[in-house]
């Protein structure tokens, strides 16, 4: 009974169940009998749950062949104990109670407090695996070299690294501390628990906190942008149309968000409207500057916002702090430019493609600018044009149309052939020259830079095809470029593995 109690005892302070503890105090004694009879012995040792009586027991299997004299035993040896023993069952001999010594008892005394330490560990991430997101208080343990440990309770601790917290802020054993929790890990010396105190989602839990129209879903958080310390955007839509998000948010003379303002160490926050319109919350992502127009490149995610001169400063904000928050928030490269900026680099792109018309299709520089006036940036677009699109620019008839097409058609024939010849010149394979997704254009800039089989091009990383190819290459096109190039290496794996099995 008084290892009952003991049992009893040791769960409640350790607040895990007490099986748990009893399951140890069983492998402890077992690893004891193995000490003394040999650890080549399958020893089993059972504690009644009711009387705390150890039981200690020797199994031997009954076999047909003989491979391991401690835990098996051929028929007929089995027979001569128990007449009716069949192979494969477990013949079980009572052994005499244990004596423990004093090393016994140390090693049964450590396995106890190995198994407990790991069940309050599997007990303690079970507790917080679920709780990422969540804000949790605690009281400083520990502060070495900027890293902070964090007494959550409960017998548990959490991390914060120095990277984790405020700039300039500066923790004593023993204060408070409000952080969120952004990961929770298994590893090798039990779950690790991580806080944040820089994180967007720290910022946007204790507005959830503040504000109860964000609690109860009235108003959604969309997006959260922080420069940690400094200053931070977010973004908030309101799904019932007489509630203002802003308004909200900020609360009766800004009550709401200094309440946040405050936890966080008097960190500037701007609370901006969400729009669906990305154009639109473009612009209220770089309040307070003004903006006079907006031009999207869907493809790359990248957009050139215009603003008169005197705003500049303003967009682009100290450091470029603005437009970098307002980046974060839309998920979109932003460029700032003046409107005398914009004004020059459109005329510049006018020019260049005036020029472009000029040469490939021998015209003179009047029906060069109508096709740029038009929006016409390249000769394939010309060449691919529907007859009646060109109809419909103003001094264009049916014959000059067409005969503006034709040129097209037959000056990108006679680029395709230098670019063919150039092919051939710098070596490139086959496997390359028609591999799908790449311009003959794109496959001669490749072979000029030393990539010349498909084989060279699975061994690019994307960065690096975006290098070769410039601007006309996207990051996510490059991956896809890449991973189509690599797909034989799977197919010779896959082929490998079968050979194997088979």
């Amino acid at each position: 009974m008084e290892l009952l109690q003991v049992a009893d005892a040791v769960a409640r302070e350790k607040n895990i169940e007490r099986e748990i503890v009893l399951a140890a105090m069983e492998e402890a004694i077992q690893k004891a009998g193995r000490s003394k009879y040999g650890h080549d012995h399958d020893i089993r040792a059972h504690i009644d749950r009711r009387s705390g009586a150890i039981e200690l027991k020797r199994y031997r299997e009954v076999v047909e062949t003989l491979e391991d004299e401690t835990r098996q035993l051929t028929l007929a040896e089995a027979r001569r104990i128990k007449k009716t023993a069949e192979i494969g069952e477990f013949l079980i001999d009572n052994l005499p109670p244990l004596d423990f010594g004093r090393i016994a008892a140390q090693t049964a005394k450590q396995v106890i407090m190995q198994k407990v330490r790991e069940a309050e560990r599997a007990k303690q991430f079970e507790e917080f695996k679920d709780r990422t997101g969540e804000i949790i208080n605690g009281v400083i343990k520990r502060v070495e070299f900027g890293n902070v440990t964090v007494d959550i309770g409960g017998r548990a601790e959490a991390l914060m690294r120095r990277d984790e917290t405020l700039p300039r802020e500066h923790f004593k054993t023993g204060d408070r501390v409000r952080a969120v929790i952004y990961d929770v890990r298994q590893e090798i010396r039990g779950p690790q628990i991580f806080l944040s105190r820089a994180r967007p989602e720290f910022m946007a839990k204790l507005f959830m906190q503040e504000v109860p129209e964000i609690y109860d879903g009235v108003i959604e958080i969309k997006a959260v942008a922080r420069d940690p310390g400094s200053r931070a955007k977010i973004a908030v839509y309101s799904r019932d149309n007489g509630i203002d998000p802003v308004g909200a948010c900020v609360g009766m003379r800004g009550s709401r968000v200094q309440a946040v303002v405050g936890e966080l160490q008097g960190e500037k926050i701007d609370i901006v409207p969400w729009s669906g319109d990305t154009p639109t919350f473009t612009v209220n992502a770089l309040a307070p500057a003004e903006v006079s127009k907006v031009v999207l490149d869907e493809e790359k995610k990248r957009m050139e916002v215009v603003v008169p001169e005197e705003q500049l400063s303003l967009a682009i904000g100290r450091r470029g702090q603005n437009v970098r928050l307002a980046s974060m928030l839309t998920g979109w490269d932003i460029d700032i430019l003046t409107e005398a900026e914009e004004s020059s680099r459109r005329a510049e792109e006018f020019k260049i493609r005036s020029s472009l018309f000029m040469e490939a299709l021998d015209v003179d520089e009047v029906i060069a600018h109508l096709l740029v006036a038009e929006g016409f940036t390249k000769v394939e677009e010309i060449a691919d044009s529907e007859l009646s699109e060109l109809n419909t620019i103003e001094g264009f008839t049916e014959d000059v149309a067409a005969e503006l097409q034709n040129r097209a058609i037959t000056w990108l024939e006679e680029v395709e052939k230098k670019l063919q010849a150039q092919q051939k010149e710098l070596g490139i394979q086959q496997d390359l020259s028609t591999f799908e997704g790449l311009t003959t254009q794109q496959v001669v800039k490749l072979g000029e830079a030393g990539v010349k089989s498909k084989e060279d091009l699975a061994d690019l990383a994307a960065d690096e095809l975006v290098e070769i190819l410039g601007t006309e290459m996207t990051m996510s096109v490059a991956n896809e470029l890449i991973m189509a190039a690599r797909a034989d290496w799977f197919k010779d794996e896959d082929n490998a593995q079968t050979g194997t099995n088979g």
